[in-house]
């Protein structure tokens, strides 16, 4: 999640970063045939900023200052499963306003959600799969931005990404009890931009961490004792990275860079290239998901002019070359 009022601050560091090209690999992910399967309205706060998949390949949304979940069928038709609780003071750090963020489905269907607020209301909700109304199972600390969000179901855990506090949580679903399970100078945000660690995965054996402010993207181990290993810096010069998705079994990334309108192929050394523009159809992409040979981007449209917040859906394959 980024900050629009941090603009300025967030275009003076894209400034600065080089990023890494480079042509197609024979043998890595392409990505081509992008469409747009649904428009959402940018003024009801319909900006999508975190997504999780149905058995089906319906996409579930969370419309960050909507307070909404939504699924959106690969045809575009859009459903609000739920709306949070609107909050009277909100104190979200650096953004004022509650905010819905990351998003994990459980096997059963049951989707977990991170609210921001910067009050009692900030932390982790859950909706059944029968539907209903959302409820709080974690709280978090009030100077908490809870952003990125995973679920470990070998191990029944949440992972969280705290973008103010740069660090990541860890929930084990028994307890509902929140620690600090990772942290470091590599997760924090800078003085230039407030926002850290952002996006969050888990994968291989590891906690995948996206970091705004530094543009990397950052792989923590996970321990037999399910205690964090040593940060690894995994890729550099990611510019305004948001969130990311893995496009396989493999460690090869697709990393959405909001603020630059880029989806970003990311190789496991680390080099990367652009797959998407704003001339297929992104618009502050925030997010990514895989399934099989598609792949889910949503777009928010908080930076650009034109407002033209959707998710996007194209075609991922393995290059013949």
């Amino acid at each position: 999640m980024s900050r629009v009022p941090r603009l300025s601050a967030v275009a003076l560091a894209a400034a600065l970063v080089l990023l890494v090209g480079g042509p197609a690999s024979a043998g890595e992910p392409t990505v081509s045939d992008p469409r747009v399967v649904a428009p959402f309205d940018f003024a009801a706060g319909q900006t999508p900023e975190n997504i999780a998949l149905e058995p089906d390949g319906s996409a579930d949304l969370t419309f960050a200052f909507a307070r909404q979940v939504a699924r959106v069928t690969r045809e575009g038709a859009t459903t609000v499963l739920a709306t949070l609780p609107e909050v009277a003071d909100p104190q979200t750090p650096g953004l004022g306003a509650a905010i819905v963020t990351g998003i994990a489905r459980a096997h059963d269907g049951t989707l977990y959600v991170n609210y921001a607020t910067g009050t009692a209301e900030n932390g982790i909700w859950r909706l059944a799969p029968g539907g209903g109304a959302p409820e709080q199972i974690v709280a978090l600390p009030s100077d908490a931005l809870p952003n990125g969000l995973a679920l470990d179901e070998e191990c029944e855990t949440l992972y969280v990404a705290d973008s103010a506090r740069g660090l990541v949580w860890s929930v084990p679903l028994d307890t509902r009890t929140p620690a600090v399970w990772a942290s470091g100078a590599a997760l924090e945000p800078t003085a230039a931009i407030a926002f850290g660690a952002n996006g969050l995965k888990v994968h291989h054996g590891a906690v995948w961490v996206s970091n705004t402010a530094r543009s990397t993207l950052l792989r923590i181990p996970i321990g037999e004792d399910r205690a964090a290993g040593p940060i690894e810096t995994r890729a550099t010069g990611l510019t305004t990275i948001d969130d990311f998705g893995f496009t396989g079994h493999g460690d090869t990334v697709l990393a959405a860079l909001v603020m630059e309108g880029r989806l970003e192929l990311v190789r496991p050394d680390g080099t990367h290239r652009t797959v998407l523009t704003a001339a297929d159809g992104l618009d502050n992409p925030t997010s990514v998901a895989v399934r099989a040979k598609t792949v889910y981007v949503p777009s928010a449209a908080y930076f650009t002019p034109v407002k033209d917040p959707n998710l996007l859906l194209a075609r991922i394959s393995k290059n013949k070359l």
